[in-house]
């Protein structure tokens, strides 16, 4: 995988936790430094940590896969991106205003699961997995430290839209893998 597709998948998968810093911005009446940061750090961190996991639980299993890797990708990244889609049309919002550890971990792991499964396809592309997990881990963090401020700002207009973006890029994604391959072969 090439940078720019990190990237795009980087983008992606900070939807999930752009979305959330967005109602994290709904839930106090004005965004310090420290909540900010806060979030940036939780999201940002855990969006990077999930996919390392599931590159080690992904490299372990790899001669399983490999005949199989593209179409693995194809249907994670679709599946991924059809859930994110179908959870921007739910209308449901979380204004938890407490940015406690607990409160913060919670929300960090549940949009960072999709992450988890994302780190098992880079095992099986033989993507470059620090350069994928730092870049994930910095863009997250940029998009939730913008999010929570847009959320505040703003409102819960862009939450929706965030999520549908998110999943078309991730099905795109996983249609071009998939395409690639068959083309190659």
């Amino acid at each position: 995988m090439n940078f720019l597709e990190l990237f795009v998948i980087a983008v992606g998968l900070s939807m999930d936790a752009f979305a959330a810093s967005v109602c994290k911005g709904l839930s106090v009446q004005k965004v310090s430094a420290v909540q900010a940061g806060t979030v940036g750090v939780y999201f940002g961190g855990f969006q990077a940590l999930m996919p390392l996991i599931g590159y080690f639980i992904g490299s372990r299993f790899q001669g399983l896969i490999t005949r199989f890797d593209h179409w693995v990708a194809f249907l994670l990244l679709g599946m991924i991106g059809y859930a994110m889609i179908k959870e921007s049309r739910s209308g449901e919002e979380n204004l938890n205003g407490s940015f406690d550890r607990k409160t913060m971990l919670t929300l960090a792991v549940a949009t960072s699961i999709d992450a988890l499964v994302i780190g098992i396809t880079f095992a099986a592309l033989k993507a470059n997995i620090f350069q994928a997990v730092g870049l994930i881990g910095v863009t997250t963090f940029a998009f939730s430290w913008a999010g929570i401020h847009i959320g505040n700002l703003f409102g819960s207009r862009y939450k929706s839209v965030a999520e549908i973006f998110g999943g078309s890029v991730l099905i795109l994604l996983g249609a071009k893998i998939l395409v690639q391959h068959l083309m190659a072969g």
